[in-house]
């Protein structure tokens, strides 16, 4: 019998000055964190904004926002 996986989405919006190299950082923290299943910035339209997937039952959103504001100290979460 398989155990079902929650899987949350959030849009984190990172403030306008980031740097191509702070996407680049956030993006390899947050995929070595346990339960974050997938990191998108949309680089065409919103290259400020990121989707984050991650699972509930193994890190919060005030960690993952946490990890991000490492980088970005005023990245805000918007949701989603």
């Amino acid at each position: 019998m398989s155990k079902d996986v929650s899987i949350v989405d959030i849009v984190v919006h990172l403030h306008p000055e980031s740097s191509h190299d702070d996407r680049e950082a956030i993006d390899a923290q947050l995929r070595a964190l346990d339960g974050v299943m997938s990191v998108h910035f949309s680089e065409e339209n919103h290259p400020h904004a990121l989707i984050v997937a991650y699972n509930p039952d193994v890190i919060s959103s005030e960690s993952v926002l946490g990890e991000i504001r490492n980088v970005d100290s005023r990245a805000v979460m918007a949701g989603l």
